[in-house]
């Protein structure tokens, strides 16, 4: 609970309470001296502070979708746009952060939108969706909470901040064409879809399942005493993340927490609805995969551990399979040369978009490269700091660390870079480069996944513009390319498998190391990729 912040509403405005590690109640002023507001108040802020403790219990954070978060800043469009035949309301930009209406002439309304309208635009430009906080984040509250929607996730509350920026946005330029005489019909006003929950076909709302009796295991309860065990043992925490959303799920379609009313049945009415839900990202049903390797694995798992430390009497999960067909096979998974070379061009010529930070034009210059003659996954480059770049006697060495964020074997590897990354100037770049991630504007708190998923999303988006294929993900196409380069280079299995990090093929393949010097002489194999 330390470092969360509580967002209750107040009168027409929001409070926000963030806890400390010492607070045993929440407190806060009412702002009003009139009993009958002060009562009225009250009673908002009791409501949703329910909700809240609620949402505690589930442990689940709404995730919304894009058509959620365009509906909710729609309100906010209306809200501004409407300006009204003959007002002068214009507006302005407060310090702390909020815009306000204000009393103006025409010209002065008009010059007034057009330079907050700029400022916005610049913001969603830049992608800066921490930018946008200060100013739009209490918007955001206050609209979630009219809709019964405490929390959301990381990744709803980024989509969130840029759909109300681009709704204020082309509220402000409607009101900048009004105070300029212009009042035909907005082409804006019809883009914005309704508001509509997981009970209309559309996304999920926050899970709200029955209180449970005293004593009785709950659930939600279990996922969280399972974690303490398996963090301590290293587990990362993207499976903790997985499982915690799939029981949040279950939780959510038994409309209940009690663990100990979970029956086969149960789980096998619970597989057959997430295969048929609608994954509000995509707009397409949940992936037979996905439910096997996420929500049936997850269940399996939790519940194992609770018959081994004696909190349930059985699995319910443990004889529910789903048999998956073999996926159609179009083309192959690595980039096709032409491919590899339409994005290391790219790279090689990428100039920072407008309001781009540096550290996101600076991946999009180098990542591609490094995946290319490392294999590293996308993300692991990503993650990079100043300090993983070593030299060892001629070779140039990078360290691939969980310390810098995550790897999906929990184990650091060292890599040699090839003579063309060095002839590239990655080395000087590095030397250039400001002390910690050389790729990544960290989060509050110093946090990681949050500002690398974002990078991952700008880094396929880049990607993707130069491969437009369906039937291969061109990030991490490089790791099948990358093999299939080493092979016909020459360079051994053992080495390529340190190289990407991939596990021994055999008992004895785990046996010694691949020194700096075999690698560099394997990774100097590879054909150099020629492309300016």
């Amino acid at each position: 609970m330390a470092g969360r912040t509580l967002v209750l509403p107040l009168g027409c405005e929001t409070v926000r309470v963030r806890f400390t590690a010492t607070m045993r109640s929440v407190r806060f002023s009412l702002r009003t001296r009139d009993p009958a507001e002060a009562k009225a108040r009250q009673g908002q802020a009791a409501a949703a502070l329910e909700r809240f403790w609620v949402s505690l219990r589930t442990d689940a954070p709404a995730a919304l979708s894009h058509q959620q978060a365009t509906a909710l800043a729609g309100e906010l469009y209306r809200a501004w746009s409407d300006g009204g035949a003959g007002r002068t309301i214009a507006v302005q930009h407060m310090p702390d952060g909020r815009w306000e209406r204000a009393r103006s002439m025409p010209a002065e309304e008009e010059a007034a939108f057009a330079s907050a309208r700029g400022k916005l635009e610049a913001a969603i430009e830049a992608d800066d969706t921490a930018g946008l906080e200060p100013t739009l984040g209490p918007l955001v509250d206050r609209l979630l909470l009219a809709r019964g929607v405490s929390s959301v996730d990381a990744d709803s509350r980024a989509v969130l901040l840029d759909a109300f920026a681009r709704a204020l946005r082309d509220a402000f330029a409607a009101r900048e064409r009004n105070a300029g005489g212009d009042y035909s019909p907005d082409p804006n006003a019809n883009r914005f879809p309704e508001w509509q929950t997981e009970q209309q076909g559309r996304g999920p709302e926050p899970a709200k399942p029955a209180p449970v009796p005293a004593g009785k295991t709950t659930l939600t309860g279990l996922v969280a005493d399972w974690w303490t065990e398996r963090q301590a043992a290293g587990l990362k925490p993207s499976t903790h993340e997985s499982y915690r959303n799939t029981v949040a799920a279950f939780v959510a379609y038994l409309k209940h927490d009690d663990a100990g009313r979970v029956t086969a049945e149960d789980v096998l009415g619970f597989k057959d609805h997430r295969l048929a839900t609608i994954n509000p990202r995509t707009g397409k049903t949940i992936s037979a995969k996905t439910v096997k390797d996420s929500d049936i694995a997850g269940l399996k798992a939790i519940f194992a551990w609770a018959v081994a430390n004696r909190r349930m009497a059985s699995n319910p999960a443990k004889d529910v399979t789903l048999k998956l067909g073999k996926a159609r096979k179009l083309r192959s998974k690595g980039l096709s040369d032409a491919e590899a070379h339409a994005i290391l061009r790219a790279a090689l010529a990428y100039q920072p978009g407008k309001g781009e930070r540096p550290q996101t034009a600076a991946a999009k210059r180098w990542v591609p490269w490094l995946a290319a003659y490392t294999g590293a996954r996308v993300g692991e480059l990503a993650q990079l700091r100043k300090q993983d770049l070593r030299q060892q006697g001629p070779y140039w060495l990078i360290t691939i660390t969980p310390e810098a964020g995550t790897v999906k074997t929990n184990e650091a590897r060292e890599v040699v870079l090839h003579p063309h990354l060095v002839e590239l100037g990655f080395p000087e770049f590095v030397a250039k480069a400001p002390a910690g991630h050389l790729f990544l504007k960290l989060g509050r708190e110093g946090d990681v996944l949050g500002p690398l998923q974002g990078l991952k999303n700008r880094l396929t988006e880049f990607a993707r513009s130069l491969v437009p294929d369906p039937n291969v993900a061109p990030n991490h196409g490089w790791r099948h390319r990358f093999k299939t380069e080493g092979l016909s280079a020459g360079m051994g299995d053992r080495v390529l498998d340190a190289i990407q990090g991939h596990a021994p093929r055999t008992a004895g393949g785990g046996y010694g190391e691949v020194t700096v010097k075999a690698m560099a002489e394997a990774v100097a194999k590879l054909p150099r990729y020629e492309v300016s």
